[in-house]
């Protein structure tokens, strides 16, 4: 691996939970009904994505959910289930594991699974500027959590993912990619607010066919709006 960040093959892990549980904080804005179809949708949108990023060997998906498995493998992806079923970091540190298992001494990164806007050139900038650390991890929009975890063929994992994760990833030693340019790749979505922003970022095909479904019969935003039209990813 070259450490300009040049010629380096990424295998990336999504972790999803089954999709029953998934997004719980979106109930309020998408209803009990669309709630695991949209997380589906993000999760589509986020694995097509990163599969067409240039310096992407494969995706790894963590999941025990026997829906996703099969739409996500369909995609390209590997599924790799979460034996551990520890909760989001034993996930993360199973499937780096099960990557490596396959190509030893691989760089791994974990990526969200709620990156609906997400576009290949920006994750590959992110990428990129990840090869040039043993460890390093990309803040969300917020500046509070984080997106992108990753390590070079000589790191661990180490992932410590929930909540102020930015916080606990910068305690740890690992580097904060500061690129411009990549909101795309920040832009996780938890709630209504933060899915009106990915939607004007502009969002894949998968998410862009549930929202009308969403705005037509669902219950409004969190600010009693309904959402925008849907403008898909120019990825």
């Amino acid at each position: 691996m070259r450490r300009d960040g040049a010629d380096v093959g990424w295998s990336l892990v999504v972790p999803l939970k089954p999709l029953v549980r998934a997004k719980s904080r979106l109930s309020r804005a998408a209803g009990e009904h669309f709630r695991p179809q949209l997380a589906l949708a993000f999760a589509l949108d986020t694995v097509t994505a990163a599969l067409a990023c240039a310096n992407v060997r494969d995706v790894a998906v963590v999941t025990d959910d026997p829906l996703a498995g099969e739409r996500l493998a369909a995609l390209g992806a590997r599924i790799v289930p979460d034996a551990p079923a520890r909760g989001l970091n034993a996930a993360l540190a199973h499937g780096a594991e099960a990557v490596r298992a396959r190509h030893p001494g691989a760089p791994v990164a974990a990526l969200n699974a709620d990156l609906p806007a997400l576009r290949p050139a920006e994750l590959e900038l992110v990428l990129h500027s990840a090869a040039l650390f043993p460890r390093a991890f990309l803040a969300d929009a917020a500046d509070i959590g984080t997106t992108l975890l990753s390590a070079t063929s000589a790191a661990e994992l180490a992932p410590a993912f929930g909540g102020a994760s930015r916080a606990r990833h910068l305690a740890s030693g690992a580097r904060e990619i500061t690129a411009a340019g990549v909101p795309s790749v920040r832009r996780d979505v938890d709630t209504g607010e933060d899915l009106l922003a990915a939607l004007a970022l502009g969002v894949g095909p998968y998410t862009a066919r549930q929202v009308p479904r969403l705005a037509a019969g669902g219950p409004p935003g969190p600010d009693g709006r309904q959402p925008p039209g849907v403008r898909a990813s120019g990825a």
